[in-house]
């Protein structure tokens, strides 16, 4: 293949954090002089391959014998209006107009779901899940440009994104410096062959894509939380604030969450104890007694992202129950199809990244996989 098929094949799976995405060719990325851009913890990295017949597949499980929802382990949010949406000066545009939502009460998981769970969940159903799939080019070009040619089958194995601190100061434009594809790499290896999740049942589950949140929340009797929803649960109860617990500063008082304190991406002081994932319940609850709405992992949502959609539903009488674009369309890959993800994760940091801000907005395409990207379900 050469170079320019590979800056194509590359470019397209992208997570990005509200920058256009940068071409990269065998994982270096093309930096552009003089320009400065915000990034984060997911910038420009390449996502998982989709795999043919997925959709379907999450959509069709075998029957377990689970009839109903259990409440057991979930909090009851209440019916209510709140302001969506951005809440100090790092927001970005598509945090933009703040406007009102109301939405019915529902039951949310007090934590990500669990290894564990997750476990029980495949060991009742046999699902295999997108990281242990083979990706099937006839799929992968739907989402490619016109003209693609066909990547080397040696790209198309069983793979996922685990991240690889750094030990030096480097520049945040260029994934390659954090990020590696690893084969091998899925929810019971989330660092690649050699890791495992033997004693780490109560850690949340990762590199689960969107297909697999959803195949596993319909085999508990529940769904994914909207991104209304989501953004309802997280601030618990407070009004017009930064984070789910106030306006305090990530790095002031007592560790508040599971984030990257220091230089990323090769310094973690480790404050709040942890350098990659922190059990589940390991920090204080918000409002709602709701655990690592901040921090710890992203979480999947619903809703089809589209940087937009806040514009198109603000109104003055407000909106009630959204359910979030009808099409997705980020600018910065308008031929990816992806959904919001919410909350921050582990390696988030003030000084390149805010994503545990309650109205920080993320996108990541439907198929992708990662060392810090998990979900939790509500339920009616």
């Amino acid at each position: 293949m050469n170079k320019i098929v590979l800056i194509l094949f590359s470019a397209l799976w992208l997570v990005s954090c509200k920058q256009p995405a940068k071409p990269v060719a065998s994982i270096a990325v093309a930096t552009v002089p003089g320009t400065k851009k915000k990034v984060c913890c997911e910038s420009n990295i390449p996502n998982r391959f989709k795999t043919a017949g997925l959709s379907g597949a999450a959509l069709a499980l075998p029957d377990t014998g689970n009839t109903h929802t259990s409440h057991a382990e979930m909090v009851w949010v209440p019916a209510g209006t709140f302001r969506m949406g951005a809440d100090n000066q790092q927001a970005e545009p598509d945090e933009y107009p703040k406007h009102d939502v109301t939405v019915d009460g529902f039951w949310i998981d007090r934590t990500e779901v669990t290894n564990a769970q997750f476990e029980k969940f495949v060991k009742a159903t046999g699902y295999i899940t997108t990281a242990e799939r083979k990706p099937d080019w006839n799929e992968l070009k739907k989402q490619m440009p016109p003209g693609t040619e066909k990547p080397a089958d040696s790209l198309l194995v069983p793979a996922s994104l685990v991240f690889v601190p750094a030990d030096h100061p480097v520049n945040l434009n260029d994934y390659a410096q954090w990020w590696t594809w690893k084969t091998g790499a899925n929810w019971k290896h989330p660092h690649g062959p050699g890791s495992d999740i033997k004693g780490k049942g109560n850690y949340p589950v990762v590199q689960v894509s969107w297909f697999d949140a959803v195949a596993y929340s319909k085999w508990a009797g529940k769904r994914l939380p909207t991104e209304a929803e989501w953004e309802r649960a997280a601030r618990g109860g407070l009004e017009d604030k930064v984070y789910p617990w106030g306006n305090e500063k990530v790095s002031e008082g007592q560790p508040k969450a599971n984030t990257w304190e220091g230089s990323f991406p090769y310094k973690n002081t480790r404050r709040d104890r942890y350098y990659y994932l922190a059990p589940v319940s390991s920090f204080a609850p918000n409002g709602y007694g709701l655990y690592d709405m901040a921090g710890n992992v992203w979480e999947w949502c619903a809703d089809l992202y589209n940087n937009n959609y806040y514009k198109t539903v603000n109104n003055p009488a407000g909106v009630k129950n959204p359910k979030g674009a009808s099409k997705s369309y980020d600018p910065d890959e308008p031929y990816a199809i992806k959904r919001v993800v919410r909350g921050g994760s582990f390696l988030c940091n003030d000084s390149y990244c805010s994503g545990y801000r309650v109205s920080r907005r993320m996108k990541t395409t439907e198929d992708s996989g990662m060392e810090h990207l998990g979900f939790r379900c509500v339920s009616n």
